[in-house]
């Protein structure tokens, strides 16, 4: 097996994950009051559209440590956005708690 494609199938289960995650966060955001929705919302759809971005040129890559750096980074900010989202109130405790989840379960 080639180091490319041993990297593909160690990378799976964390961009599966992303991608459950974009699946169920994409109508999520259009939830969001319309004053909000094209703000802070469009800030965390680009922010996790840039970490699962992040994650597929992580696994394809030969140099991905600072590739994983980035997508790290995306995460972090997204706990930041989502935590913001909370306290104004526009995800409610249940969402927010799907939130914390899956995004460790990417990490």
């Amino acid at each position: 097996m080639s180091q490319e494609s041993a990297r593909a199938r160690a990378g799976g289960p964390a961009l599966e994950k992303c991608y459950q995650f974009l699946v169920w966060l994409l109508p999520t955001l259009e939830k969001f009051p319309r004053s909000q929705r094209f703000l802070l919302g469009d800030r965390i759809e680009c922010t996790a559209l840039d970490l699962l971005e992040g994650l597929v040129e992580a696994t394809y890559s030969a140099q991905c440590e600072p590739l994983l750096r980035r997508a790290n980074l995306a995460l972090a900010k997204l706990r930041f956005l989502f935590r913001l989202a909370r306290d104004l109130h526009y995800l409610d405790k249940r969402r927010y708690e799907f939130v914390t989840v899956s995004l460790n379960s990417v990490a």
